[in-house]
């Protein structure tokens, strides 16, 4: 049962209804807020204690009135305005609220100024309300970690099943969207960081081509696959959102090298691709081996959705493999670029943070401000990763450069693009991964295997949306294309949702545990 049914009206909207009811004056953005801010205080932090957010912003009321009276006055700013969103707690945000990813170690300092896409957020229109709790460190801290929890914020839990793992590491922004805390959330990915929690939570992820938005001011893991993303209740919602965080074709970042190589004709909204007859001709490949087999019950559900893409006329080509998913799945490769591009990028963004006594500003400052703080940072997982960053070597390195080359060709060329044209397909599709599975303090996450690898290590699109339920707990269908297919992808996505018609099914049970 919904634990707080006062406010499920507002907290379920769409950002269609919301602009709606706010253009007839039926709403405004200060109701939105004080009635998502009492769900938040009502369902995260007591009741069923979601912890889904780390902190809520103490400036979101303010904002509200501000547009409010814009919008009296005639100035609208975007399709976005007065919408209010969670931002993942590793995206630099100025307020009081602070930016810690998750770690004691930020906790000492704020950010002095917004990352580039919250920047642009606020631009827009768009409400600030909190930042959403995550993995510690966007889960680059233990192999044996529960995703989900950090210091900070705590374990995160899943609101289909409050016993069951949010996935990570964009675990707040996951389960906030799908609790009705906000309709749309801001996460980050490096690999699988917003389409596990989308798959997990039972809404919509989009993870964009690595350098389709900036990167400034986030916290980071890996320059050659980090990129930030949207998710949502619904794929216009998200597609909404992936627009403004873009920019269009001027949004190109001088500060983050990878966006000035971006295409210049980049879409300006990408809600314009969300056409109901969009899987019309749409030439879809399934690969088998290596993307089935490892739910029964995903299996299922995927099938079953790939049966309606058909009735809706996409063209199913089954099988399309990716015949290098398996190196990539067993090669070190990937951990290996990872471990050299997270020392470099994590000791360049300390250095933007305020100098404060016992603030670090290298990997190993983290590591040992752990150890000091042990009680609190490792009573759960220990941080091997973190120790084996401090020792990887450059980025000059010539076993991180020919690793890095060897990923990009055997995910790129030889894997998905590969895939494509021989089976000469718009795009992928196959299970996102399995059900959620049981929070573990002991042993951490215990899932198998997921389906995101592959476009993790290309920098490539992908999209991963809900088909229905197994047990009561989401299962997603992910979709993946080369790189700056999104148009094409949120056009099947959306299509496909359509025809599933499932998203007041997809609202959480908030049940304590499966039976």
């Amino acid at each position: 049962m919904d634990p707080s049914p006062s406010t499920a009206e507002i907290g379920f909207q769409s950002v269609s209804e919301a602009r709606r009811l706010l253009e007839r004056g039926s709403i405004t953005s200060v109701q939105i807020v004080e009635t998502l801010l009492r769900r938040i205080a009502e369902a995260d932090h007591e009741g069923p204690e979601l912890h889904a957010v780390l902190a809520t912003c103490p400036d979101g009321i303010e904002t509200a009135h501000r547009l409010d009276a814009e919008r009296r006055q005639g100035k609208i700013r975007g399709p976005l305005h007065g919408v209010a969103a969670l931002v993942k707690d590793n995206i630099d945000t100025a307020g009081g609220e602070g930016t810690t990813a998750g770690s004691l170690a930020l906790a000492m300092t704020r950010p002095t100024k917004d990352a580039v896409v919250v920047h642009r957020l606020r631009a827009a229109g768009v409400i600030v309300i909190a930042k959403s709790n995550l993995s510690e460190w966007a889960n680059f801290r233990a192999t044996h970690s529960s995703s989900g929890w950090s210091a900070t914020g705590g374990q995160c839990h899943n609101p289909h099943a409050l016993d069951r793992s949010p996935g990570g590491s964009s675990s707040g922004s996951g389960a906030g969207v799908a609790a009705g805390f906000a309709p749309i959330a801001v996460g980050t990915e490096t690999d699988g960081s917003i389409l596990c929690p989308a798959a997990l939570n039972g809404v919509v992820g989009i993870k964009p081509t690595v350098g389709l938005t900036s990167r400034t001011g986030v916290v980071p893991v890996s320059s050659s696959q980090d990129t930030v993303g949207s998710m949502a209740r619904s794929v216009a919602d998200a597609a909404a959102l992936l627009g403004v965080l873009a920019g269009g074709g001027a949004g190109a970042d001088p500060l983050d090298p990878v966006t000035v190589t971006r295409p210049t004709d980049l879409p300006n909204d990408y809600t314009a691709f969300c056409d109901s007859e969009g899987l019309s001709g749409v030439r879809v490949g399934v690969p088998r081996q290596h993307y089935f087999g490892y739910s029964a019950k995903a299996d299922a559900l995927v099938e079953a959705a790939l049966q309606v893409a058909r009735d809706a006329g996409a063209v199913i080509v089954d099988p399309a493999e990716v015949a290098t998913a398996e190196a990539i799945s067993q090669s070190n490769d990937e951990m290996t670029v990872m471990l050299h591009e997270y020392k470099a990028g994590v000791e360049t963004y300390l250095a933007t943070r305020p100098r404060v006594p016992g603030q670090p500003r290298t990997v190993s400052d983290v590591v040992a401000f752990n150890q000091d703080h042990a009680a609190d940072e490792l009573a759960l997982f220990g941080q091997d990763i973190l120790i084996a960053a401090c020792e990887a070597g450059g980025l000059d390195s010539p076993a991180y450069i020919e690793a890095r080359a060897r990923n990009w060709r055997r995910a790129r060329r030889d894997g998905i693009d590969a895939a494509l044209k021989s089976a000469n397909a718009d795009v992928l599709a196959f299970p996102t991964m399995g059900p959620a599975w049981y929070i573990d303090h002991v042993n951490g996450d215990s899932h198998t295997r997921a389906g995101y690898q592959a476009a993790a290590v290309a920098g490539y699109p992908a999209i991963s949306l809900p088909v229905g339920k197994a047990g009561g707990l989401p299962v997603a269908l992910c979709l993946v294309g080369t790189a700056w297919s999104e148009p094409l992808l949120i056009r099947a996505a959306f299509a496909l949702e359509q025809a599933l018609a499932l998203s007041s099914d997809m609202r959480p049970a908030w049940r304590s545990r499966v039976e």
